[in-house]
């Protein structure tokens, strides 16, 4: 696995812990701002807690370093979850935070490349991120560079037409230094997706788009990294790693319940919310 730039790895169980704190300041800076997403980000924290703190070649200090791993949240409506990864890793203070969706604040509802270092592209308007990722991935080829790019969708984003289109060119183009993850947690705005637009069965969909299909708990750390450590020793081919999670995953009010997609908790449920995140 590539080397970060980070003082040290963590190991499952640290990167477990740091899930928690997560998911703890994702509860926090939601309910400060009284505003955002709560569900879809909860899904990913373990995810983004392997991703930032054991898988990512990255350096906080040098936020424009020109070998770094890229990875792009095209679920942008979940940065409450890239913001304190990237918090905690140095990127910017910890403190800044409690300015989620604050005017002038660098952390807004979606990510934006102009105001924060650290992220490689704006995304929200979903759908885009593939195309985004593709073009970084096919780019670094090019270029003779070593670098990989990571891509994280949510299940309901893969409505949209374009992921499939730049699922189509990866997989022609065999950009094997691509690794797309979607965080399949069931649930889109609306309701239950195999109510709304059945994506089944999604790993042979990827399959016939020429991709390595690797289907995992998103929950469980082991899984996560064994995930990207088998994408990263596949050639030929780009790879996407199915998490399954739980929306809202780790309070228990708010798994699976479409009601908190969007909704920021009460002051009772965010007293509720922590206690059970200790």
């Amino acid at each position: 696995m590539s080397t970060n730039t980070l003082a040290k790895k963590l190991s499952p169980e640290e990167l477990e812990k740091m899930a928690l704190n997560i998911r703890r300041d994702i509860i926090q800076m939601i309910y400060d701002a009284n505003s955002g997403h709560p569900g879809g980000s909860l899904s990913i924290a373990d995810l983004i807690s392997a991703l930032y703190f054991n898988v990512l070649n990255h350096d906080p200090s040098k936020p424009d370093w020109e070998d770094r791993d890229r990875f792009i949240l095209s679920k942008g409506h979940a940065c409450p979850a890239l913001y304190s990864a990237m918090a905690r890793t140095g990127y910017f203070p910890y403190e800044e935070l409690k300015t989620l969706r604050k005017i002038d604040s660098r952390i807004q509802g979606h990510p934006e490349v102009r105001k924060l270092p650290g992220i490689e592209a704006s995304t929200g308007s979903l759908g885009q991120g593939l195309s985004i990722g593709a073009g970084l991935a096919l780019g670094a080829k090019v270029q003779g560079k070593n670098f990989r790019t990571y891509v994280m969708t949510g299940d309901g984003e893969l409505d949209e037409g374009q992921i499939w289109e730049a699922a189509l060119f990866c997989g022609n183009k065999k950009i094997d230094n691509l690794v797309v993850i979607v965080d399949s947690n069931k649930q889109q705005l609306d309701g239950w997706i195999k109510d709304i637009s059945s994506l089944d069965p999604l790993d042979d969909k990827w399959r016939a788009f020429g991709w390595e299909v690797i289907e995992i708990d998103g929950h469980n750390m082991k899984e996560i990294l064994s995930a990207f450590e088998k994408a990263e020793q596949t050639k030929g081919k780009p790879t996407v790693i199915i998490a399954n999670t739980i929306k809202g995953k780790g309070v228990s009010f708010m798994e699976n319940n479409l009601d908190f997609h969007g909704a920021s908790p009460t002051k009772e449920q965010y007293e509720k919310a922590m206690e059970e995140l200790k």
